[in-house]
């Protein structure tokens, strides 16, 4: 019973966290296989982990690629909104496969495989960064369910097997200057988590309408502490100025709307760690929503300052 409550408790935050025509929690899923405009799609639908549950991987391929070829890596959270609207709960995509192959068609980015790694019906417990309750207040601290902060195991997953699978599978260039996350809303948050705690690992990511308010996510504490806290963890374990690139942006409408006061908390952490313009930048997009047509009508900016040639 106390299980069953929950994971209820769980769809209700997810669906207060609905913005426009996006829900957080991936409220159902197609079985019908996505269909790429560009590249490829190679999908693995059962990747056992012995750190979280199984969910498919998604590889997607760039235009007459070979196992060997030099490319990137893109690693992407929510992997089943990214190729095919008609595959998805809300008939949205970030529309990887046509915005990444005319970028690399057009020699404005580097080749690289994406790989999209579905979310699950644990979604929220796995993209929270669970480190960041270590930075609550004293007294607070102790309120926190931190068995329900599931970011690590989770990073551990993409980490320790995924990154493994695809290194030896595809046999792309696998050093950090050529490994890179992305991730919105709540995979804005694992995203630059991911960056703080395998900083070895991650050249750079790019966050997208990031969940910084911490709004509606519970484990116990209000939003307004975990978003302190969170500010409190980047202060203490950012990798050092200018070694790797951060991206991060938000809209200005429905949830976003939200993010302004905490993005310029973020960005003054790392002003006063010394990141310059070359290694962090900081947008915002007037009119934009927190749904995938939006991500995806401003997904080439990540990308070039990623990836660009």
């Amino acid at each position: 019973m106390a299980q069953n409550r929950s994971k209820w408790l769980w769809i209700a935050a997810a669906i207060l966290l609905a913005g426009g025509a996006t829900m957080w929690w991936q409220m159902s899923r197609s079985d019908k296989t996505p269909v790429v405009s560009k590249g490829g799609l190679e999908r693995f639908t059962h990747f056992e982990s012995q750190y979280v549950e199984p969910r498919t991987v998604s590889v997607w391929l760039p235009t007459d690629y070979r196992v060997g070829d030099p490319c990137d890596v893109l690693y992407m959270h929510d992997g089943q909104n990214l190729f095919d609207a008609t595959t998805t709960w809300n008939g949205q995509e970030w529309q990887v496969d046509e915005i990444v192959g005319q970028l690399i068609g057009d020699s404005l980015m580097r080749r690289c495989i994406v790989v999209g790694i579905d979310n699950t019906d644990r979604r929220l417990q796995e993209y929270f960064p669970t480190k960041v309750w270590q930075h609550l207040p004293a007294g607070i601290r102790d309120n926190a369910v931190v068995d329900e902060l599931l970011g690590d195991d989770y990073l551990q997953f993409v980490v320790d097997e995924v990154k493994p699978f695809i290194d030896t599978h595809y046999r792309p260039l696998t050093s950090r200057e050529h490994t890179f996350m992305m991730g919105s809303s709540m995979g804005g948050l694992i995203s630059l988590y991911a960056l703080c705690e395998y900083p070895q690992v991650f050249g750079g990511v790019a966050c997208l309408s990031t969940h910084l308010s911490f709004k509606h996510l519970g484990h116990g504490v209000d939003g307004t502490l975990w978003a302190e806290a969170f500010c409190q963890y980047l202060a203490t374990h950012l990798p050092d100025a200018g070694s790797n690139r951060v991206y991060m942006d938000r809209g200005t409408e429905d949830i976003d709307a939200s993010y302004a006061p905490h993005q310029q908390r973020v960005d003054s952490v790392f002003a006063a760690q010394g990141w310059d313009g070359d290694h962090y930048v900081s947008l915002v997009f007037d009119g934009h929503e927190h749904s995938e047509i939006f991500w995806a009508k401003r997904l080439e900016q990540p990308l070039l300052f990623l990836l660009g040639q």
